[in-house]
Parts: C-alpha cells; sequence; structure tokens
C-alpha cells in the first residue's frame, strides 16, 4: 500500500458507487457522490491509475443462461509436503468447470 494515494469518503463513495453500478455515467456519478462532473471524472481515473479499480465487469444471472449446480467436495492428499501441494494444483487446473479450490486445515 506504500505510495498508493489515500482515499478520502468521496473516494470510498466513488468506489462503492461503481461497484453497485458500473455503469453509471460520469454525470450521474458525480450527482450521486456530491461533486461536479470534471472533478468526479479526474478522481476516478486516479483510482484506476493507482490501481484501486481493478476492471468493470457485467454481473450475470447464470440461472438464466444455463441450468447450473454447486458442489463442494473434500479432497485429501496422501501426502503434505510442498511438491504434493504443488502436484496437486497443477493436476486440478485441467479442470475448466472448477472455479475454487481451497486449503483447510488444522487438527480434530
Amino acid at each position: 500500500m506504500d505510495g498508493l494515494p489515500k482515499l478520502d469518503r468521496i473516494d470510498i463513495n466513488i468506489l462503492a458507487q461503481l461497484q453497485q453500478n458500473a455503469r453509471l455515467a460520469n454525470v450521474d456519478l458525480a450527482q450521486a457522490v456530491g461533486l461536479s462532473p470534471s472533478p468526479c471524472l479526474s478522481r476516478l481515473r486516479r483510482l484506476e491509475k493507482a490501481g484501486y479499480i481493478a476492471s468493470y465487469n457485467a454481473s450475470f444471472h447464470l440461472s438464466k443462461l444455463v441450468e447450473h449446480i454447486t458442489v463442494f467436495t473434500e479432497v485429501t492428499l496422501n501426502g503434505h509436503r510442498r511438491e504434493d501441494f504443488i502436484k496437486f494444483e497443477a493436476d486440478i487446473r485441467r479442470y475448466e468447470a472448477l472455479q475454487e479450490c481451497h486449503l483447510v486445515s488444522g487438527g480434530l
């Protein structure tokens, strides 16, 4: 976080508004955060340049596109060495449908 511009309440409000609707026109965004359009656009560009805004995305209702299910499963590895985890990760990447993989550990 070193070297990044400090965020004030207006910057955070800009980010919050965009998170709700990334397609907001600058005029509407400016009005929502209490700025005129020019300073709002300047702040937006500064946030983009600093990397606070990673991308602008569309969110889909997947159920309208295709039937889908979510499956959680458990995988237990025989070994727990670094090489075992590296091999597992390389092998699991072959499955395009896989969205997430989490390592959970701890005692019983």
